[in-house]
């Protein structure tokens, strides 16, 4: 599934080359993706101007300024900018067609349809979709202190608590097992018996592990690809995730894998106590 690094990759693609182009149609080739299409949009959305494109958690907001265009990539979702004129293939299931002197396709591929694309016409940030997310990350406000607080009396392991979306936004579980590794912290460890000095180690090592992948385009270990139709290669720089048995780059211990709620989780038994 695509997580932040990638969500903000695509945002990063497709705002440069829409942001102020004018909508020439929508066309929509299948009912529904994980929810119905909002089908209404060829008419709403004739003639108008995207504004910008920003991310909210693993969400992509487009803004029309009559409204906003909610996304999510889902389990295989990508977003494509293309030359107008191009085929769709089997799996490629909405178009929006921007006018200019070449005209553009921003298509949405979901070969699992898990995706979601949703239309607000009101305030975004108060669509029950993302009302209930928590903090983002990469912000500031994201810090030891903060996180200490928020998991006083949690006894649920560290490592799926940092993939709760209600607490923490957009680390998937790659970047919870990759983070958790670059701390030094046992995934299994009792979030909220971790040492305010740990969450110190913690919280910076998160923001390193989600800033290192996208400078390297985030991860392509299945469906992701950037808008350009290049792929990430964040994976050839895990030090333990999917890499069960083999030597830890650090230690030389052979990685370990366990399951925690129903998630594949690696971690170095050496590095991580």
């Amino acid at each position: 599934m695509p997580e932040l690094p990638e969500v903000e990759i695509t945002c990063r693609g497709i705002a440069p080359g829409l942001v102020g182009r004018r909508i020439l149609s929508v066309d929509f080739r299948v009912p529904a993706l994980r929810y119905p299409l909002p089908h209404h949009l060829s008419t709403t959305l004739a003639g108008a101007v995207l504004k910008d494109v920003t991310r909210r958690g693993k969400y992509l907001l487009l803004n029309f300024g009559v409204g906003h265009l909610l996304i999510h990539l889902g389990m295989s979702g990508s977003l494509r900018l293309l030359a107008a004129g191009v085929a769709p293939d089997k799996h490629d299931h909405v178009d929006l067609v921007f006018a200019g002197r070449n005209p553009s396709v921003l298509r949405m591929r979901d070969p699992r349809r898990f995706g979601a694309m949703l239309w607000i016409a009101g305030e975004p940030q108060q669509h029950p979709l993302l009302a209930v997310l928590g903090i983002e990350p990469l912000t500031e406000q994201f810090t030891a202190a903060w996180l200490k607080r928020t998991l006083t009396g949690t006894k649920a392991a560290i490592k799926p608590t940092l993939m709760d979306s209600h607490r923490i936004v957009g680390i998937g579980n790659i970047y919870a097992s990759e983070s958790l590794f670059r701390a030094g912290i046992d995934p299994r460890r009792a979030a909220g018996r971790i040492s305010l000095q740990r969450l110190g180690r913690l919280v910076p090592a998160i923001k390193a592990t989600l800033t290192k992948a996208i400078a390297a385009g985030g991860s392509s270990l299945r469906d992701f690809i950037h808008s350009d139709g290049s792929s990430g290669y964040f994976q050839q720089q895990y030090f333990v995730y999917g890499r069960t048995g083999e030597a830890c780059r650090v230690c030389a211990q052979p990685i370990r894998e366990l399951r925690q709620g129903q998630r594949a989780t690696f971690y170095c038994p050496l590095c991580q106590r």
